[in-house]
């Protein structure tokens, strides 16, 4: 239930994005920050949070995850800038793929179901939007930095799902969030980026993605890492990319082609094979 509502949530993201009239790094760094304004308080005065009982191996996960995190948002938001809201989706999607090389090398087994449904649902998201045309060169570089934003989602990914072995989500997410707010206020700064001066729809914008994808997105994320693998998660968000083509057509204008509807079906094939395979393997101890 908690992904369910996740993919829902962060299938904004990128319409949201592209309609923001404000810089893509200060765009990043407002949903993070407007996103620890809202935890630090809980976090710091629940005893449940767990915030105070973090040992200090725990809270380098929590960093090392806010710096991946900031790393993906660094080149993702600039790419739904650059290209198309599905495309820059249906790029940054190919983060399965990183996270399950991620924990192959790990040793950690990765079910041959797992390599069919993300070969099906990758494959189903690029037919989908049509994110592997060359349409021009501020579209490529788009495409190149979403690809980039996978890659730095799933190292976030994978640190979350060991650091939330350890820690619960409230405390994790606030660190987390915090590293990477700082990072992308520094980056902001030093780079001369107007953190201000946005006007009232963009001001709007900015809360919805903190409320939506940020906070309601990324952290119900956070909270099923705790139970579900970090490849399968990130197989199961490839649904962000049909939600966030509806959107775009609905509220952009960015009518959907008809060759995309096969590469969505397909898409859902594939995350089907992942759910179904993972359910049929036995639980470790």
């Amino acid at each position: 239930m908690a992904l369910m509502i996740a993919v829902v949530a962060v299938s904004s993201s990128a319409p949201l994005i592209a309609y923001a009239a404000a810089p893509a790094l200060a765009i990043a760094f407002w949903r993070n920050a407007l996103a620890v304004g809202v935890l630090a308080p809980v976090a710091l005065t629940s005893r449940r949070a767990g915030l105070s009982g973090l040992d200090r191996r725990t809270a380098v996960l929590c960093a090392l995850a806010g710096i991946a995190l900031a790393a993906h948002f660094a080149t993702f938001v600039p790419s739904a800038k650059l290209t198309t809201a599905a495309a820059a989706t249906a790029m940054v999607c190919t983060q399965p793929v990183w996270a399950a090389l991620i924990a192959a090398a790990r040793r950690v087994p990765v079910a041959p179901a797992t390599w069919t449904g993300i070969g099906l649902a990758v494959a189903g998201a690029v037919l989908a939007t049509g994110a592997d045309l060359t349409v021009s060169g501020r579209a490529v570089t788009g495409d190149l930095l979403a690809v980039a934003g996978g890659m730095a989602g799933a190292v976030y990914m994978t640190l979350g799902e060991r650091a939330r072995a350890r820690t619960t989500t409230t405390a994790y997410t606030t660190v987390c969030y915090t590293v990477c707010a700082v990072l992308l206020g520094v980056v902001c700064l030093a780079g001369g980026v107007p953190l201000t001066g946005f006007d009232r729809n963009t001001w709007l914008a900015l809360g919805a993605l903190t409320a939506g994808a940020q906070l309601l997105g990324h952290s119900l994320v956070n909270y099923a890492l705790h139970r579900v693998s970090a490849t399968t998660v990130s197989v199961l968000l490839l649904l962000e990319v049909p939600g966030a083509g509806l959107l775009a057509w609905a509220w952009l204008g960015q009518v959907p082609a008809a060759r995309s509807l096969p590469g969505l079906a397909l898409l859902v094939v594939g995350v089907a094979v992942v759910v179904l395979g993972a359910a049929r393997r036995p639980t470790a101890p």
